[in-house]
């Protein structure tokens, strides 16, 4: 799950019993890929993109964005499009691979295109706040960059935390200029 661990420190809901210290540290925001139509499912209005680096990612697009329904496979486009990313205190959780919950989660929102998440132990957040070391359930020592330094609010080296990222829906399609 590459683009999971690229897009690190997300945290959600906790299993049963686990007790949260505090509030999540929650950033929703617009992110954008220029990529190659993969695939369309025009009845769900589901857009698979293919990137340079043969990574999929699948947005939905609103009804109200009319360039979808132009759309080709092998297209070239810039996709704007939301996500969120939660990091949640966990003291007590057990340290988890990444999950697949994106079938839970379009029980609340059906816009929902991936969710995935994962429980780790911070072990090192740099002065500056821009990377993050922590440990996975199968004790590998991750490095990552952090886009967004309220992630990181009131957590400190050796707190567990739930990650979760969310992909939402698609904002604005252009073809990209050749």
């Amino acid at each position: 799950m590459p683009g999971f661990v690229a897009v690190l420190i997300v945290g959600l809901l906790s299993p049963g019993g686990t007790e949260q210290s505090g509030p999540p540290n929650a950033v929703v925001r617009e992110s954008t890929t220029t990529s190659t139509v993969d695939r369309i499912e025009r009845s769900s209005r589901l857009l698979t993109l293919r990137s340079k680096d043969n990574v999929f990612q699948t947005v939905h697009v609103d009804t109200d964005i009319t360039a979808f329904d132009d759309l080709r496979v092998g297209d070239v486009v810039t996709v704007r499009y939301t996500e969120s990313v939660i990091v949640a205190l966990r003291s007590n959780a057990t340290l988890s691979p990444t999950q697949d919950t994106t079938a839970e989660a379009r029980k609340e929102d059906e816009q929902v295109v991936e969710q995935l998440k994962r429980v780790v132990t911070i072990d090192n957040i740099d002065s500056q706040g821009l990377f993050v070391t922590y440990r996975t359930h199968d004790d590998r020592k991750m490095i990552h960059h952090v886009r967004d330094k309220a992630l990181l609010e009131g957590i400190r080296p050796g707190d567990r935390v739930e990650i979760t990222v969310t992909r939402a829906r698609a904002v604005s399609i252009e073809r990209a200029r050749r």
